[in-house]
């Protein structure tokens, strides 16, 4: 299986990014292919075999994987699958790479892989980079019904057959959109813990637009692909998680102004989800109203 792998970067951590490339260019088995994306930014210079790119503007986290995937020809057609690694990571295990292609060629319905998100300094897994409701434990396999954007595995022809992620939500749950869509064509999703990338671990609430953002795309993530009885139900549940949170004031405003914009702005093309995928996605624990 041809492996590639794409990196974003905004040329903010350039001895971090060289060692991750470093850590990719170490897998065992075949060479992984590597794109590299200087999203807004130009690059610094980078050793190694790299396909590289310099954007004139941040297209944010989607538009930018998106860009670095078609660096492997359209939809990815020059590789089966494709990992996405966060420039800041690295991959402790020189394994990897053939963990990832046995596990695609063992399932031919599988069609994203999650890594497990490990902070290098205390060996720690936050909960949020477990993808399951209620089960927190970062040690245990399990199909699941989205991924880890900056830590996965997609085979390419998911994107060749529903879409790359979506280019306009630019930050936040654009792995959940591709992930129900993909679902919904019958591909599995998994996360695997013995697969895993050093990360420090981070807050999301460090990004300034992050309130925004957060609330807006949730509110294009049901229109997109929601059944409409189930849309409502959906964003009320998140409305009352969020006041049950208490955010601060200026962050309930963000939250707040993010929510309407995602319900008076244009959310792309619409796909909604079959039924069968609801009940699909609720036997694996997370039924599409939370």
């Amino acid at each position: 299986m041809k492996l590639g792998a794409v990196i974003i970067t905004m040329g903010t951590r350039p001895a971090e990014l060289q060692d991750l490339l470093d850590s990719v260019a170490k897998q065992q088995g075949p060479d992984v292919e590597v794109a590299v994306v200087g999203n807004g930014s130009p690059l610094p210079p980078l050793s190694g075999d790299v396909r590289t790119v310099e954007l004139p503007e941040n297209l944010g986290i989607p538009g930018g994987r998106n860009v670095g995937v078609g660096l492997f020809g359209p939809g990815g057609s020059q590789v089966e699958a494709v990992m996405f690694l966060d420039d800041d990571g690295l991959l402790p295990s020189e394994e990897t790479a053939e963990h990832v292609r046995a596990a695609f060629e063992a399932d031919p319905r599988l069609g994203i892989i999650s890594f497990r998100i490990v902070d290098p300094a205390t060996g720690t897994t936050q909960r949020r980079h477990v993808p399951r409701l209620g089960d927190s434990d970062p040690l245990r396999s399990s199909r699941v019904t989205s991924f880890l954007g900056g830590a996965c595995a997609v085979r390419t022809r998911v994107f060749r057959q529903v879409g790359p992620l979506p280019d306009a939500f630019f930050y936040a749950h654009e792995e959940t959109d591709l992930a129900w869509r993909a679902l919904d064509a019958g591909w599995h999703i998994e996360y695997r813990a013995d697969l895993v990338l050093h990360h420090p671990a981070t807050s999301p609430a460090r990004h300034a637009v992050y309130h925004r953002l957060v609330a807006r795309n949730r509110v294009w993530l049901a229109r997109r692909n929601l059944p409409w009885l189930l849309v409502p139900v959906y964003l009320g549940v998140w409305f009352a998680l969020t006041l049950v949170r208490r955010p601060s004031g200026k962050a309930l405003r963000a939250w707040l102004g993010g929510f309407w914009e995602g319900l008076t702005t244009p959310c792309g093309k619409r796909h909604p989800m079959r039924w069968r995928t609801v009940w699909r996605l609720t036997r694996l624990g997370r039924p599409p109203i939370i």
